[in-house]
């Protein structure tokens, strides 16, 4: 019942698009190609980075590592339906959905 948006620390000397790629392989069980950024999201409180990409998905996994270790799922959610879930769990991840509706606005 708590959904997220894939993510996660970026290893020594990886590039951020790189962590991006393998922390969704990992955590959501797809392969696709990033797109753009949609920009680099700061928490000084927590001394926390994050750089959010859009990425076009080409390949949904049957297993993969999350899935077989927690049994994690998947499920595919309109923008709209995400930011209600994210509101519900991870209010940070909703304002990432957000920047992405204001961009495709102008």
């Amino acid at each position: 019942d708590s959904w997220i948006v894939p993510g996660g620390g970026v290893e020594p000397e990886e590039e951020p698009s790189v962590t991006a790629t393998r922390e969704v392989l990992e955590e959501a069980g797809v392969i696709g190609k990033l797109g753009r950024s949609l920009g680099v999201f700061e928490n000084i409180e927590h001394k926390h980075r994050t750089e959010v990409y859009v990425m076009i998905v080409t390949e949904e996994l049957e297993e993969w590592e999350d899935s077989r270790t927690m049994g994690r799922k998947r499920q595919w959610f309109t923008i709209n339906e995400a930011l209600e879930k994210l509101a519900l769990h991870k209010p940070v991840q909703r304002h990432y959905l957000q920047q992405l509706l204001r961009s495709k606005l102008t």
